[in-house]
């Protein structure tokens, strides 16, 4: 079941009917009231969320997503006004896993779902544990922890932690990372790659050290610990 909060009616039914004819269940909702008394019935696999809406607005409900153990772990695609870099930042900022502006298209939507979804479905499926100093990572049971805090992180900062680490030593570019994670081409004027990077070196505290920026190229987390 995919979600789709949008207050544009003819945007709302064109989304679900896409949705329906690709063979996905899909519910719309109008106003964000409607959405929880939803979600307290059954949990969706995606949301859609518009940032302007009527009652609440999309950012603050994405925060009590990720506030939520119950659905922190949601994938999110944030729909935003063509142009509005800042909306963009802020969603990333605070949970979510992408955002696509409007207009757009129903192939590049469906492709932004069937990524975010296949990547939720791949969760935890790594065995493998890192260390990088404090650092310490466990894929399979989702737990990262600076020394003995644990740290919450987004599905895609916890994805791209568990590349960086994957590879230790390699340097990755912003379009790599991207492709990798998000699945689609890069774009030079998104700041996705970039913002991702730091709320995971703020939320890893002094073990967010270990991520390396390599001029001009993109990141790395360097070859040392085990």
């Amino acid at each position: 079941m995919i979600y789709i909060l949008e207050d544009d009616t003819s945007i709302r039914k064109l989304v679900v009917y896409t949705l329906n004819s690709q063979g996905m269940e899909a519910e719309g909702f109008e106003r964000p009231s409607r959405f929880w008394s939803a979600l307290e019935e059954r949990k969706p696999e995606l949301l859609l969320l518009d940032i302007m809406l009527p009652e609440e607005d999309g950012l603050q409900i994405l925060k009590r997503l990720r506030a939520d153990p119950n659905t922190r772990k949601l994938p999110v695609i944030m729909l935003t006004a063509k142009g509005t870099e800042y909306d963009k930042v802020l969603g990333l900022d605070q949970g979510a896993d992408d955002y696509i502006a409007k207009p757009f298209g129903m192939m590049e939507l469906m492709a932004r779902i069937r990524t975010a979804l296949r990547h939720a479905g791949q969760d935890g499926e790594e065995k493998t544990t890192y260390r990088v100093g404090e650092l310490y990572v466990d894929p399979s049971r989702h737990i990262v922890r600076d020394g003995q805090r644990e740290v919450t992180l987004t599905l895609k900062e916890f994805q791209l932690l568990c590349l960086l680490l994957e590879r230790k030593g390699t340097v990755f570019t912003r379009d790599q990372l991207l492709n990798t994670i998000w699945g689609y081409e890069f774009d030079g004027a998104s700041r996705t790659v970039d913002v991702h990077i730091r709320t995971l070196r703020q939320k890893l505290g002094d073990s967010g050290n270990c991520i390396e920026t390599v001029r001009g190229i993109g990141y790395k987390i360097n070859g040392e610990g085990a």
